[in-house]
């Protein structure tokens, strides 16, 4: 098996997940905080050497519609970046719809202050988005 990166992919933060070895969970890892392209790279290539892996599952934030807008744009470009910082790597979209919402009812119900809460919501978004790709690979190989 092999691990994966999830990735929430925000304007200020990406939130940063990885799953186990055999694929079945994901733990937060981080949040980035946003400087520039160059340095959010690098710290993913960082990251990806830390946990062995090339594969990266990034959420993509649709409209409830199922529409792809302006920040699916962004989204894509920034993935794209990635491919050409790391060739290697294999980069998979999870739709990300509602998971924003999930991880502040999560969060809410764990009964977290407001103010932890915005230090930790962007990379329990990744664990979220992750988590659904990880659990979706394991139905299809039931299957």
């Amino acid at each position: 098996m092999k691990r994966y990166l999830g990735l929430d992919v925000g304007n200020a933060t990406i939130g940063v997940a990885v799953s186990d070895l055999l694929g079945l969970t994901a733990q937060g890892v981080e949040t980035i905080k946003r400087k520039n392209l160059e340095s959010d790279l690098l710290r993913l290539n960082e990251l990806a050497n830390l946990y062995d892996t090339s594969s990266f599952v990034i959420g993509l934030p649709k409209h409830m519609n199922g529409d792809e807008g302006e920040r699916c744009k962004i989204t894509r470009e920034f993935a794209d970046e990635l491919k050409k910082k790391l060739p290697e790597a294999e980069i998979f979209f999870w739709d990300e719809r509602l998971t924003t919402v999930v991880a502040t009812k999560t969060l809410v119900a764990a009964d977290i202050s407001r103010k932890k809460q915005k230090k930790v919501i962007d990379k329990m978004a990744a664990i979220l988005i992750l988590q659904g790709y990880l659990d979706r690979m394991s139905i299809k190989r039931q299957e």
